[in-house]
């Protein structure tokens, strides 16, 4: 990237902060802004970060800034085939605004008949949509971003992931909403009603652009060929939501993968109390009835056991990322104070139990330490307990029926 153009794009954007106008910017850097392209956006914003401009910074001006680069990200055109992860995203992106347009003409249908009894069936449609749309944003978190923290760019997805949780936010007071509408007023119903449905559409709308704009196009010229079928197997894993694919059988191969062959069953690691080979090791370690994940000593995510049914998606895409990166930005801080008691040898394990989905989770994080005391890394082990907090009495060997 040309260093005079990146120096300017940086003055723009600080005089942004400063507060000049957007079309006081436009008619000041004209010719610049006619050459800027979405990449050279996200690493300029990306450096200003590192120069100490605030993340959350970047983020409540990201629509300012859209507003300065509108006309010249609208001009890119880029055709992707129908299997790719991007055509994915961005068809979930106009199904998903087409769902909050839904709700809000819901929104006025209730102002105008005064009655939200005969809505309540759509209403609860809606958000069983929007339910589901979290994979959507779980499959960028989980595997898109990784992948682009590979190649360098690092603060846009972040930025990205803080917009997720407002999102997350807005949809839940929707949900709340729903439960609980009968027990208010119907005048404060349709205000707050009317308040989440509007919120939501705006936010989903200014969210998407960026994406569409800039995170996409950026993700487009770094990610390789090969990098994108991988994404794809791991965007599969997960699952979609709005609609179902019709490209999964249409996938593309690359014919010059090298295939790894496979190991002898034969091959066997020699532990302090017995032997197995890596095909029994894998075989037990997916086999227990929880969740794990190895942090090594230098906070990159190593390994994760690979159960039926994971609490918490794991693909691949997560492994040699940093454990701080798959985190939300609001949580980090702790993370890193419970791995430093750990590398201190303050500390020895951590826990937290949570709801997710009517179910109780215990999630706990343990130092692991050799022989002589020596840090290594960190295990998250999470587990649904659930049913265990529920057992009462015996049930012995001798009860056991086939």
């Amino acid at each position: 990237m040309n260093e005079d153009k990146k120096r300017m794009v940086k003055e723009i954007i600080k005089q942004l902060h400063s507060g000049l106008s957007p079309q006081e910017i436009k008619e000041k850097f004209k010719q610049v802004l006619e050459a800027i392209n979405p990449l050279e956006i996200a690493i300029i914003e990306q450096e200003l970060i590192k120069e100490g401009v605030a993340r959350e910074e970047i983020q409540k001006l990201c629509d300012v800034h859209l507003a300065i680069f509108r006309e010249q990200l609208e001009k890119q055109k880029f055709e992707i085939p129908s299997w790719h992860p991007i055509n994915i995203l961005m068809e979930e992106h106009k199904i998903m605004l087409k769902l909050s347009e839904e709700l809000i003409n819901i929104t006025n249908r209730i102002r105008q008949v005064n009655d939200i009894i005969k809505e309540m069936h759509n209403i609860k449609h809606l958000s069983e949509e929007f339910r589901d749309s979290e994979k959507h944003y779980l499959r960028e978190e989980n595997v898109l971003f990784p992948y682009l923290e590979r190649h360098s760019i690092t603060e846009p997805p972040a930025i990205m992931w803080m917009e997720h949780n407002q999102i997350r936010e807005v949809k839940k007071n929707f949900y709340n909403l729903i439960e609980n509408y009968n027990t208010m007023g119907f005048k404060e119903v349709k205000r707050q009603f009317n308040e989440v449905a509007r919120s939501l559409s705006s936010l989903l709308a200014n969210h998407f652009f960026k994406e569409n704009s800039i995170l996409f196009p950026t993700a487009l010229q770094v990610i390789t060929e090969q990098e994108w079928i991988n994404i794809k197997k791991d965007f599969d894993e997960i699952g979609y939501c709005c609609f179902t694919p019709e490209h999964l059988i249409t996938m593309p191969t690359i014919k010059d993968v090298k295939k790894v062959e496979a190991e002898p069953l034969s091959i066997e690691l020699a532990f302090e109390t017995g032997k197995l080979s890596k095909r029994e090791i894998e075989a037990i370690l997916n086999t227990l009835p929880i969740d794990i994940t190895f942090v090594d000593k230098e906070d990159t995510v190593k390994y994760f056991n690979k159960g039926e049914e994971r609490i918490f998606i794991r693909t691949k895409a997560v492994i040699g990322r940093r454990v701080q990166q798959c985190h939300p930005q609001k949580s980090i801080h702790i993370v890193n104070k419970i791995l430093d008691a750990f590398r201190s040898g303050k500390r020895d394990v951590a826990e937290f139990w949570i709801q997710k989905d009517g179910r109780v989770i215990h999630i706990r994080y343990f130092a692991v330490r050799d022989k002589n005391g020596e840090y290594l890394g960190t295990i998250e082990v999470t587990q649904d307990i659930t049913d265990i907090k529920k057992i009462e009495g015996e049930k012995r060997l001798l009860d056991w029926k086939d």
